[in-house]
């Protein structure tokens, strides 16, 4: 295992609770939007902001934490400030039109999974599970572009898009944390 990858991969496997949090966050979010249809604005708005926030803070914590065993742990901080700011956007203009929260929410898509890619494919070849990165990453992307394409059909469209790709991204971290976790209880001594 080359030197970067371990460094990535022990992060990963020391902050899995972390990843499995950000997967409960998301289906949460997803779930909201199928439960709630009728959903106001407003709430999407907030829902969104809550979401992006509690997803960036815990990626910066990660990151943060595993600055001394990799010297990449900038790339996960940077995704991780692009949820926090984001969010923070979100609750500073909670009145913006549907087509500015469509573009928010393409962007943080975009850019959260193609950093997600790029760790993905430094992780591949020292991990198991490491394809469930980079199809998280390319969901993530898939689903910005497909906002950005077609703004629109509006904010029910929206909210069914968000519904489906957060319980999907939710349940690929959920299968990659428990990945990582299973890899940290095989490297414990007996």
């Amino acid at each position: 295992m080359n030197g970067i990858a371990q460094q990535l991969s022990e992060v990963l496997k020391r902050g899995w609770w972390r990843v499995v949090l950000r997967g409960l966050a998301a289906i949460a979010l997803g779930l909201l939007a199928f439960v709630r249809p009728d959903i106001a604005l407003a709430a999407l708005v907030y829902a969104f902001g809550i979401y992006a926030l509690l997803d960036g803070g815990l990626a910066a914590w990660t990151a943060i934490e595993g600055r001394k065993l990799s010297e990449y742990w900038w790339v996960l901080l940077l995704a991780g400030l692009a949820g926090i700011g984001a969010g923070i956007l979100t609750f500073i203009y909670p009145d913006m039109t549907a087509l500015v929260l469509l573009f928010y929410v393409a962007a943080f898509a975009i850019v959260r999974g193609a950093l997600e890619i790029a760790a993905g494919i430094r992780l591949r070849k020292e991990i198991e599970g490491e394809w469930m990165l980079v199809l998280a990453g390319l969901v993530s992307v898939a689903f910005g572009v497909v906002l950005m394409a077609r703004p629109g059909p509006g904010m029910q469209a929206l909210l069914y898009l968000l519904g489906g790709f957060a319980v999907v991204y939710g349940i690929l971290l959920l299968v990659l944390a428990f990945k990582a976790r299973s890899f940290v209880r095989r490297a414990a001594p007996a």
